[in-house]
């Protein structure tokens, strides 16, 4: 596993409140934008994918509606979160700009991860807006929370997307360098963790409580989030975002960090989870021909398949099964089952005109089945 975030072909960078936001005036810090989006520009030339996962609204509109320091009630973060989006935003579209790059926003909530239909839907939206070159900024949906804004959920919604796009290296960029077996500002002997392979009880223990006053996360967030990456494949370093061009310090082993690295890569890490982890909803019969083709590393098309059984959802696990019955993968159907009936037997090019929407050219994509 490489100890360099040039190295990933997706990028999830999460920033912390107290990087971007001067705790004492309230305002942006512009340099440090100015610097972080110089490092973005550069990993984009490189050909990198780079997705940022930003706090700071609510520590910017809190300001801005003259609301006193200290813990704030639901409504007034959500109204906090409401003002300080748009500064956020636009303050990211500048930076960027300056190097040609397109900025997207995107709000989630941990239910747009959790949530089948929704997971979805955002997975294809922040897949889309690479392919097309911008750079989504995703924050959390907060002025539509139901529920107290969580502790730290931004570091575990960076996990969670970074696990949605199957990206290779997250980068969690705060105030804390790294993971100590103590607390470093009580316990003078205590001593930075370089390297993480599995996240142990004994690792969990050496989590403690935020130090920030902007920001929500600490050392216990960072590990839960690290128990998502890793699950997915995706290696994480935790780093501090302090000095200005952060992510070129990491490359430059100029930082201090932790790096928590999985045994697979994201890749594997999906196809474990589709062939072992999820329980089919049906099924889908498929000729010969289909089969060879599946066989060579082909996606399924509609045109293979010849029977559908079951009810199942788009992106719901399915079996496919020769003609004789026998067993031959589980993938995740791109279609439901009652538009997966419609569409058999069928060209791509024809998909549109029977449903009358256009959907994904095949049945299942190869990326998400796996072979007996």
């Amino acid at each position: 596993m490489s100890h360099r975030v040039a190295a990933a072909q997706r990028l999830v960078v999460k920033i912390g409140s107290a990087l971007l936001v001067d705790g004492a005036s309230g305002e942006l810090r512009r340099a440090w934008l100015d610097a972080m989006a110089d490092d973005i520009a550069t990993a984009r030339r490189r050909g990198q994918e780079v997705i940022v996962v930003s706090s700071g609204a609510i520590a910017l509109g809190r300001r801005q509606l003259g609301l006193a320091p200290g813990p704030l009630r639901l409504e007034e973060s959500q109204a906090a979160a409401a003002v300080g989006q748009i500064r956020l935003a636009h303050a990211y579209q500048e930076a960027l700009a300056r190097h040609g790059l397109t900025t997207a926003q995107v709000l989630l909530t941990i239910d747009d991860t959790e949530e089948r239909r929704r997971y979805l839907n955002a997975r294809s939206t922040l897949n889309t807006l690479l392919r097309l070159g911008a750079v989504p900024v995703i924050n959390e949906n907060d002025t539509v929370a139901t529920i107290e804004i969580r502790f730290g959920d931004n570091d575990r919604l960076a996990a969670r997307v970074a696990q949605m796009i199957s990206a290779d290296c997250l980068a969690l960029l705060s105030d804390i360098d790294g993971l100590y077996t103590a607390d470093p500002g009580t316990d003078a002997q205590a001593r930075r963790i370089p390297e993480v392979h599995e996240i142990s009880a004994e690792i969990e223990a050496m989590a403690g409580e935020p130090r920030s006053g902007l920001g929500s996360g600490g050392m216990v967030t960072k590990i839960a989030a690290a128990r998502i990456a890793m699950s997915a494949g995706c290696r994480m370093v935790i780093a501090s975002g302090k000095p200005l061009h952060a992510l070129a310090a990491i490359d430059a082993a100029h930082a201090r960090t932790t790096w928590f690295l999985p045994r697979s890569n994201p890749k594997a890490a999906r196809k474990q989870w589709i062939g072992g982890s999820l329980k089919p909803n049906g099924r889908m019969v498929i000729d010969a021909g289909a089969e060879v083709a599946l066989r060579a590393g082909k996606s399924l098309l509609p045109a293979g398949v010849v029977q559908v059984e079951g009810a199942f959802q788009r992106g719901d696990a399915v079996s496919v099964h020769d003609a004789q019955g026998r067993l031959l993968g589980r993938g995740l159907s791109a279609y439901s089952a009652e538009d997966a009936r419609r569409i058999i037997g069928h060209k791509s090019g024809e998909i549109e005109r029977i449903l009358g929407y256009r959907g994904r050219d095949e049945m299942i994509h190869r990326d998400d089945l796996v072979l007996t």
